[in-house]
């Protein structure tokens, strides 16, 4: 039985043959499906119709299985183990915690448990250590590629752009628009990665939620929410009016089928995100049609071939 070290340089031994994997929580679960659809057991959450249309019709149905890690966790190590898996792959913070986590369920239940690193920058370096436990290395090594290709073409477009000259965006999250994500929050990674100023960057954390009257004061020049009902409601709201984004209409609402392009969750979906973003924050840099390199995507990472039509919806973050 061969080993590979993980994210957090644990020796993870693995079987001959991998068949069945069971992901942790939603970033592994999207993670395993653009690299090895048919070794997802099922998924942290079951998919809605509006998402299964963009992923494969047999994958994209299996089963809810819940987490073990992250907010909700309600899997537990029964369920687990009456699905039999030859690994459990985890996706995300690699910290004293989640690697304590790691290893006690390894124990108790003697199947082999990967925590890989889900920050943005380093998905190549993930595709290609999951390549190697999961024997699929010819298309992780594509998927990395790929990583690899757009992270430099499209910092190379804006490294050149002085610091004073880069959008002050405010990313809203909620009907209300006041949950955000604070400096270096996985959250707006790639917000943060695009070198644009976070508002709410001045305190480190997570998430937060903060008043209107801090937002009026950080004055925002873009704001980006995933929520519709907000994106909606903040053009026509009279306490949001002199906000420099709202005033200018540059409010942004993002796509999010089958998965979030900015979060929800933080995975690999993030990379057609890191296009969309660019676009609105320096668009002058990015002049390009968003539609070939949508269908690209969703082809290469989802498997899948989408029409004009839907990508139309897709990028007008309309469900139906």
């Amino acid at each position: 039985m061969s080993t590979v070290l993980d994210g957090a340089n644990r020796a993870i031994a693995i079987p001959p043959r991998v068949t069945r994997v069971f992901p942790a929580g939603p970033p592994a679960a999207i993670v395993l499906y653009t690299l090895a659809p048919d070794l997802l057991l099922g998924w942290p959450r079951a998919n809605r119709p509006e998402e299964r249309e963009f992923l494969l019709a047999d994958i994209g149905a299996r089963p809810e299985l819940g987490r073990l890690t992250g907010r909700g966790n309600t899997a537990n190590l029964e369920v687990v183990l009456s699905l039999r898996p030859d690994l459990i792959l985890d996706v995300g913070t690699i910290s004293d915690t989640y690697v304590s986590l790691a290893d006690r369920v390894q124990n108790q239940t003697g199947i082999p448990y990967a925590l890989l690193d889900g920050r943005f920058e380093a998905t190549p370096r993930m595709y290609r250590t999951l390549g190697a436990l999961v024997g699929r290395e010819r298309k992780a090594e594509e998927l990395a590629s790929s990583c690899e290709r757009t992270i430099a073409t499209i910092l190379d477009r804006i490294s050149d752009i002085p610091d004073d000259q880069r959008p002050r965006v405010y990313y809203a999250r909620g009907p209300r628009g006041l949950e955000t994500g604070l400096g270096g929050s996985i959250n707006v990674e790639t917000i943060e990665f695009l070198k644009a100023r976070n508002v709410a960057g001045g305190t480190r954390g997570g998430l937060a939620t903060v008043s209107i009257e801090q937002v009026l004061a950080w004055a925002p020049d873009v704001i980006v929410t995933i929520d519709r009902d907000f994106a909606t409601s903040v053009r026509s709201d009279p306490v949001w009016a002199s906000v420099p984004a709202v005033r200018n209409g540059r409010v942004h609402l993002s796509p999010k089928l089958p998965f979030g392009w900015v979060d929800f969750p933080p995975s690999v979906n993030r990379f057609i995100g890191l296009w969309w973003l660019a676009k609105i924050l320096y668009p002058e840099r990015f002049p390009e049609d968003l539609r070939p390199i949508t269908s690209e995507f969703y082809a290469t990472f989802y498997h899948v071939s989408v029409s004009d039509e839907q990508i139309d919806r897709i990028l007008a973050g309309r469900d139906a």
